[in-house]
């Protein structure tokens, strides 16, 4: 049985699915060690313009597995501290292969996201929420933190400091409602229109310029570490600039408009 499954509902569009429905998807290392090669591989597919992410089952991700957490390789000989170090590691990384990825990310969240799940969620660069989603940042629950896999990072950029404090001090649930409500997602829909919703999204990024809509998340992403504003206009004036110079885009742009009909950018 494969944990991790990779569809293609629509043209351009990869569907990767945590499939472990069993345990809410829960972040066992033979789950999340195949869910990061496998976003490495749809990264470097061409023909993939937007990965949607999502649980199989009832949830998204319920976080830890903390029954089975499954087989940590290339541990033989190590003490416990240095097992922990490479456990951390071994889930950080696929936090960071989803911020690394070329195309736009979408969190189809289709239930509960928890702890790393949550986490996970918070790495997609949207994220859309069937109703009966919620949100838990549990670690502090569970006697731990709940500061794990750069949600303390991305949280309070996402929504605000004083909310996110709020919500990881307390580890209560956030539900699908105030989550839209705080901009925690960009949208709530029923159960059964989450894949259509997100696909939707997908295929209106598709329609732009895949150099346009790269370096656009490319420079969102930069602009959460910028040191000031004048620093990151400049980046952002460079990359207007390589796209308008190096592409006919913004002329097709003009014809389309005259012609009154959608553009067609090739880059």
């Amino acid at each position: 049985m494969s944990f991790v499954l990779v569809d293609r509902p629509r043209p351009h569009v990869a569907l990767v699915t945590l499939n472990r429905p069993e345990r809410m998807n829960a972040m066992a290392f033979d789950v999340m060690i195949p869910l990061r090669q496998t976003l490495e591989e749809v990264g470097r597919d061409n023909d993939v313009r937007v990965v949607v992410l999502t649980g199989a089952g009832r949830g998204f991700c319920s976080g830890a597995d903390l029954e089975d957490p499954g087989h940590i390789p290339h541990i033989e000989g190590l003490t416990l501290p240095t097992i922990a170090l490479r456990s951390m590691e071994l889930l950080d990384d696929v936090i960071r292969q989803v911020r690394a990825m070329h195309q736009p990310v979408i969190a189809a969240v289709n239930g509960p996201a928890i702890g790393g799940g949550f986490c996970l969620a918070m790495a997609a660069d949207i994220r859309i929420a069937a109703d009966d989603a919620l949100f838990r940042a549990a670690g502090i629950n569970n006697g731990l933190t709940s500061t794990e896999l750069g949600i303390s990072y991305l949280l309070p950029r996402a929504i605000g400091s004083s909310r996110a404090y709020e919500i990881m001090l307390t580890g209560r649930d956030v539900d699908a409602a105030e989550a839209d409500r705080i901009g925690l997602v960009s949208r709530v829909v029923e159960p059964e229109a989450l894949l259509d919703a997100s696909y939707e999204v997908a295929e209106r990024m598709i329609a732009l310029s895949r150099a346009g809509v790269e370096l656009t998340k490319r420079l969102l992403h930069a602009s959460l570490d910028a040191a000031s504003l004048a620093a990151h206009m400049d980046h952002e004036g460079v990359a207007q600039l390589y796209v308008r110079l190096t592409t006919q885009n913004f002329e097709e742009a003009i014809r389309a408009r005259k012609e009154k009909r959608d553009p067609v950018f090739r880059d």
